[in-house]
């Protein structure tokens, strides 16, 4: 099977190119803009698998693939604070570029990488297959920007039924070779463990579902094994956790020492999110099944950081 990952330095694909390289039967055309720092990567974590390296720029119709995911945007919210505006741009530039491909290959399955965030509101309820999204249309700010770039691709995609297009979206992933210094709660954390230093959360409890590699992988599997659809997919693992239970458990197994402030010490990107995660198990009708919850996603990756 041949497949073209739009965005192969982000760390969310290169732990997917990792899974597809275990397998033999995945033909692997990886794009980006640091070619030098892929090349590295790649010869250092899948010197054995099946897989070309080009720019964007040679992103043509000479070649022919079965899937396309695209991985291109922002993860770390204090880049998505920073980038303003562009995300719209850079979002809608590369859908652009997938979406022209599926003109001429109509029978290639689209993967997009979106985001819980596409829901918008202050999640003070998990979403559920009955959520609307929500803007507030007449007092937009900077923490709406990314949230309404995934929301008009997602709108781009389901105008094109006739195109096998699924998107998926990701509330929380964790990985052991995820950037460190990025700003989330699990990243802080892991930091306070390694620095020996005393980590400072806000008093107001929070909960989160955070999906592994692997089952990030599943379900990119189920999509591409499953037949020909057009729709969006909430990510879920097992089960999520809520933040204070997650804080006991890491100071319990790996001695984090962490303090209350009075106020929110949390970099908010997108906005307040204080159920961050979704119910909607609509990714089981096409086969998927989470093998681990949120815990133990999290502490088999941190034993892998060691």
């Amino acid at each position: 099977m041949k497949v073209a990952v739009m965005g192969a330095s982000s760390q969310i694909a290169r732990d997917l190119i990792v899974n597809f390289a275990l397998k033999q039967n995945y033909e692997l055309t990886l794009y980006g803009r640091a070619l030098d720092v892929i090349r590295v990567w790649c010869e250092e974590k899948i010197p054995t698998a099946n897989y070309a390296i080009y720019d964007f720029g040679a992103f043509d119709l000479e070649r022919k693939f079965d899937v396309i995911i695209n991985f291109v945007g922002v993860g770390d919210p204090v880049l998505a604070k920073a980038m303003g505006r562009k995300i719209f741009d850079i979002t809608e530039e590369f859908d652009t570029i997938a979406l022209s491909y599926l003109e001429a290959y109509p029978d290639t399955r689209y993967i997009f990488l979106s985001s819980g965030a596409v829901y918008g509101g202050g999640f003070q309820q998990p979403a559920d297959e009955n959520s609307f999204a929500q803007f507030d249309i007449n007092h937009l700010s900077f923490t709406d920007w990314y949230s309404i770039a995934k929301f008009y691709a997602e709108a781009r995609h389901r105008a094109l039924p006739q195109f096998h297009i699924t998107d998926i979206r990701v509330f929380n992933y964790f990985s052991a070779s995820q950037d460190l210094n990025a700003r989330f709660l699990i990243s802080d954390i892991i930091r306070a463990i390694k620095d020996k230093t005393v980590m400072s959360t806000s008093p107001e409890n929070i909960v989160r579902d955070f999906l592994s590699p692997e089952d990030f992988y599943r379900l990119v599997c189920s999509i591409i094994d499953y037949g020909p659809v057009n729709t969006a997919l909430d990510c879920y693992s097992k089960a999520p956790i809520d933040k204070f239970s997650l804080l006991n458990e890491m100071s319990e197994k790996f001695g984090l020492k962490y303090h209350v402030e009075k106020e929110n010490v949390a970099v908010n990107a997108t906005g307040i999110k204080r159920n961050y995660y979704s119910v909607n198990r609509s990714a089981s009708q096409i086969g998927y099944q989470p093998s681990r919850n949120s815990l133990e996603s999290i502490l088999e990756q941190v034993e892998l950081i060691g």
